[in-house]
C-alpha cells in the first residue's frame, strides 16, 4: 500500500461523518451512552446509567425515579420538568445542565458538578449536596427544606426566594451569593461563607451562623430573631432595618 493511497484513505475516513447514538440502544438497556439524544419523555426509571454519557442529551420531563446516575455525564443536558426522586447522581457533571421544575426530593447530588446549572423553581426537599458545586447556578425559587449541603460551594449562585428552611449549609461558601427574601429558618449555617452575599429581606429566624463569616453582606430588613451569631464575623455587614436575635430593629 503506497504512502499517497495511506493518505487519501485517512482523509476519507476523517470526512465519513459518525453514526449518532441511537437513544432505542440506550431504551432497550444494551447501551448506556447517548450524548445529544432525543429522550424527551423516557421511561427510565431504575435504570442503571451510572458512568453513562449523555451530555447534551434532551431528556425534558423523563422519568428517571431511582436511576443510577452516580458518575453519568449530563453537562449540557436540557432535564427540564424530569422526575429525578431518589435518583443516585454522586459525582456526576451536570454542569451547565437544565433541570428547571425537576423533581430531585431525596436524590443524592454528593460532590456532583452543578456549576452554572439552571435549577430554578426545582423541587429538592432533603436532597443530598454535600459538597457539590453550585457556583453561578441559578436556583432561584427551588424548594430545598432539609436538604444536606455541608460544604457546597454556592460562589454567586442565584438563591432569591429559595425555601432553605432546616437546611445544613456548615461551611459552605456562598460568597456573592444572591439570597434576597429566601428562608434559611433554622438553617444550620455554621462556618458558612456569606461575604458579600446579598442577604436582604431573608428569613433568618432561629438559624444558627455561629462562626459564619458576613462581612460585607447586605442583610437589610431580614429577620435574625432568636438567630445564634456566637463569633460571626460582622464587618462592614449592612444592618439596616434587620431584626435582631433579641427583638430589636438595627437602625
Amino acid at each position: 500500500m503506497t504512502p499517497r493511497f495511506l493518505v487519501l484513505a485517512f482523509l476519507l475516513a476523517s470526512a465519513t461523518p459518525s453514526r449518532a447514538a441511537d437513544p432505542g440502544e440506550l431504551l432497550a438497556g444494551r447501551s448506556k451512552d447517548c450524548p445529544d439524544c432525543l429522550l424527551a419523555g423516557a421511561r427510565l426509571k431504575r435504570f442503571d446509567l451510572s458512568e453513562a454519557d449523555l451530555a447534551g442529551a434532551n431528556l425534558a420531563g423523563a422519568v428517571l425515579h431511582r436511576a443510577q446516575l452516580a458518575g453519568a455525564n449530563l453537562s449540557r443536558a436540557n432535564l427540564t420538568g424530569a422526575n429525578l426522586n431518589k435518583t443516585d447522581l454522586k459525582h456526576a457533571n451536570l454542569a451547565g445542565a437544565r433541570l428547571g421544575q425537576a423533581m430531585l426530593f431525596e436524590a443524592d447530588l454528593s460532590e456532583a458538578d452543578l456549576a452554572r446549572a439552571d435549577l430554578a423553581g426545582a423541587m429538592m426537599g432533603s436532597c443530598r449536596l454535600t459538597f457539590a458545586k453550585l457556583d453561578a447556578a441559578n436556583i432561584a425559587d427551588a424548594d430545598l427544606a432539609d436538604a444536606q449541603m455541608h460544604g457546597a460551594k454556592l460562589k454567586g449562585a442565584d438563591l432569591s426566594r429559595s425555601d432553605l428552611g432546616q437546611t445544613t449549609l456548615r461551611r459552605a461558601e456562598l460568597a456573592g451569593a444572591n439570597l434576597e427574601g429566601a428562608s434559611l429558618l433554622r438553617a444550620d449555617l455554621r462556618g458558612a461563607d456569606f461575604k458579600g452575599a446579598d442577604l436582604r429581606n431573608a428569613d433568618l429566624m432561629h438559624a444558627d451562623l455561629t462562626g459564619a463569616d458576613l462581612s460585607g453582606a447586605d442583610l437589610e430588613g431580614a429577620r435574625l430573631l432568636l438567630a445564634k451569631l456566637t463569633d460571626a464575623k460582622l464587618d462592614g455587614t449592612k444592618l439596616a432595618g434587620a431584626i435582631m436575635p433579641d427583638g430589636t430593629t438595627h437602625e
